[in-house]
């Protein structure tokens, strides 16, 4: 009854469930004879048929196949066909060439540790409910997938060892306990990739070094270690060059490539007599000058009419309107505008003036105040024609580059930190220095505005992880570095090594001075050029609508042509002003020259376009003739008539204009 204390395995169980329905199918056939019949002998000793077999074997079997035994200690027990339709199974983990059961699984309860025909637990694919899993290498903990064969061994990660600070690879001995760090850029790289994989492979860093600590060589004689079987990858700052891929397998780079000039920078002092010109492109002088004559000739036409100011002889006026449109630079205008659409314009070009005169100020200011600076060499071939001496990185393939310049092997002289490459640089050993560009920008951002990176740009493919030839690792390795790269975690890491060297700008950044170009000005001569425009428009159409009876009583009936007479008068009178006439005094009336019964106009004055208006009927009315108005020429045929008449002669009905003293 207690079949759960018990630790069988499946078989045991099916045992048990087996014995129990046969002997429910004993039950089912009932009393029979139960004897054994004997069959013939045979000589052969191995016959089967010699062993004597039951008389109720036959409908023993056919019960048997009938019988459903339900919950059983294995579950339900049920043969079809002489097989047993299980519904359990075991769950074994194997260890070595041993098993152990750790549980089972049911279609009812999923995976259970125990069967239990009596559990009412809900069906659950949860390995908890399983016994500890014992996986290879006898840890709890799953892998991640098949392993890399290392003999039970780790692979050996060769690491270079530097004199002097790296960013990229460090190693840290500590002498109390015989212990070794090795950390970096690089190195957090190489394990965030190999943590990606889908598959687990051990490793430690081992640091290419001599029992005193030092290097014990060059890049290539550690790469070729690898060649060699001594280690099995190499992982730091190694650059991909054909000459290495040779030995070993390089993955695909984690940096970027190339290797530059670093010169020293010096101040460069500005003796430009046109400076003052560089703060503005010209194309923004251009326009600036175009629109300053184009908003005095907008102020003229609108203020002309009514503002003495604005008339009298023509260079006056040219004068008058630009002297208006160019002292809102300094504001300082002493002609008043009276037109509040000429103010209206002043308001919004003195807005522009504004901003175009403080942004001018400032950029002439930072030309004239910020130290520019230059490199002191700017080509290889300055070098070499000036015989100086040039630095390059102990045990780096630069030196093979050098050569390939021509360069004097007795010019060349190696460093073997960034910090004596700047002691080098400060005593005036060397001239200029070639190193990986990586190396250049940390050493530049160290320095602050001392250094700069000149031409050429020699490729080179960037770091890359040293393996063997043909390891399996390389392609796997090669797309966790793209997908690592492609991520944010490539850029926290770069955050926490390389932040702190950021806090300076580029000096040849500073060297630079850009001038203010019409592309950051054009919406406001939009601006100014659409608000002129509509306050043109504004006044002639008030002009036209003042004159509108003028115009449409004059003989010539196209528009084109009332326009020119209206320009006319204008013109007539402009002139007039000109020669000191005032229409007021030249048209002052004698005591004769009023309009009476006996006496005829004696004017000489003829009558303004305004000095008509539409009266009831459609016929001219007389109106007050201003100095102020235009003086238009009248046609012929409009000219008044009067005829002198007496007391006792009839006086016929003539058309009069009278005029009004001022």
């Amino acid at each position: 009854e207690n079949s759960t204390y018990a630790d069988m395995n499946i078989l045991g169980l099916w045992a048990y469930d087996a014995a129990t329905a046969l002997a429910i199918a004993v039950e089912k056939v009932g009393p029979m004879n139960y004897s054994f019949q004997k069959m013939n002998n045979s000589e052969n000793s191995m016959d089967f048929e010699i062993f004597e077999h039951s008389q109720v074997g036959k409908d023993l079997r056919q019960t048997l196949s009938s019988t459903r035994l339900i919950k059983g200690l294995s579950g339900d027990f049920h043969i079809v066909n002489g097989q047993l339709q299980s519904s359990a199974f075991q769950i074994v983990n194997v260890i070595g060439k041993g098993e152990r059961g750790i549980g089972f699984w049911t279609p009812k309860n999923g995976l259970v540790k125990e069967l239990n025909a009596t559990d009412t637990k809900p069906y659950t694919t949860s390995k908890a409910n399983l016994k500890a899993i014992i996986w290879p290498g006898d840890t709890a903990f799953a892998p991640k997938g098949w392993v890399i064969p290392t003999n039970g061994k780790k692979l050996r990660i060769g690491v270079p060892v530097k004199d002097g600070s790296s960013y990229f690879v460090k190693v840290t001995r500590d002498h109390s306990n015989n212990s070794t760090t090795v950390t970096g850029y690089s190195i957090d790289v190489f394990d965030a990739v190999m943590a990606t994989l889908p598959y687990h492979v051990p490793y430690e860093y081992i640091p290419f070094a001599k029992s005193d600590g030092k290097s014990a060589g060059s890049f290539d004689d550690m790469v070729y270690q690898v060649f060699l079987g001594k280690l099995d990858a190499v992982v730091g700052d190694v650059t991909i060059v054909a000459n290495r891929s040779l030995y070993v397998d390089f993955t695909l780079p984690y940096t970027e490539s190339g290797v530059k000039m670093i010169v020293p920078v010096k101040y460069k002092e500005e003796k430009n007599a046109w400076i003052f010109l560089k703060p503005l492109t010209w194309d923004l002088w251009v326009t600036s000058a175009c629109f300053f004559i184009f908003i005095g000739f907008v102020i003229w036409i609108i203020e002309h009419q009514t503002n003495e100011d604005f008339r009298g002889s023509r260079p006056h006026q040219i004068g008058t309107s630009f002297w208006v449109s160019f002292s809102t630079v300094v504001f300082e205008n002493k002609e008043k505008v009276v037109s509040n659409l000429a103010r209206f314009v002043v308001i919004i070009w003195c807005f522009v003036v504004l901003i175009l005169t403080q942004s001018y100020t400032a950029s002439l200011t930072s030309m004239l105040t910020v130290q520019q600076l230059e490199p002191t060499v700017t080509s290889v071939h300055e070098l070499i024609e000036k015989g100086e001496i040039v630095g390059y990185p102990k045990g780096s393939f630069v030196l093979a580059l050098l050569k390939k310049f021509d360069i004097d092997e007795s010019k060349l002289k190696v460093y073997n930190s960034t910090d004596e490459l700047h002691i080098a640089f400060s005593k005036g050993s060397i001239a200029a220095a070639f190193d990986e560009i990586p190396y250049m920008k940390l050493f530049i951002e160290k320095h602050c505005r001392k250094y700069t990176m000149v031409e050429p740009t020699l490729k080179t493919d960037g770091f890359g992880f040293v393996f063997p030839i043909g390891s399996p690792l390389v392609p796997d390795v090669s797309r966790a570095i793209l997908n690592f790269t492609e991520g944010d975690k490539m850029g926290g890491i770069e955050k926490a090594w390389f932040s702190e060297q950021n806090n300076c700008p580029d000096p040849s950044s500073l060297a630079s001075s850009n001038s203010l170009s019409l592309g950051s000005f054009w919406g406001l001569f939009l601006i100014v050029g659409a608000a002129a425009s509509f306050a043109v428009i504004i006044f002639m159409a008030m002009l036209l609508y003042e004159h509108r009876g003028f115009l449409m009583r004059l003989d010539p009936k196209t528009l084109w042509k009332k326009l020119v007479v209206l320009v006319k008068g204008q013109k007539k009178s402009e002139q007039d002003h000109r020669n000191g006439i005032d229409n007021s005094t030249h048209c002052e009336a004698s005591p004769s020259s009023f309009p009476n019964p006996t006496s005829p106009s004696t004017t000489n004055c003829p009558p303004s376009p305004s000095s008509f208006s539409d009266d009831t009927e459609g016929q001219q009315t007389p109106l007050a003739y201003h100095s102020s108005n235009w003086n238009g020429q009248t046609p012929q045929d409009k000219v008044p008539e009067v005829e002198l008449t007496n007391s006792s002669q009839e006086q016929p009905r003539t058309r009069e204009i009278a005029h009004e003293n001022n």
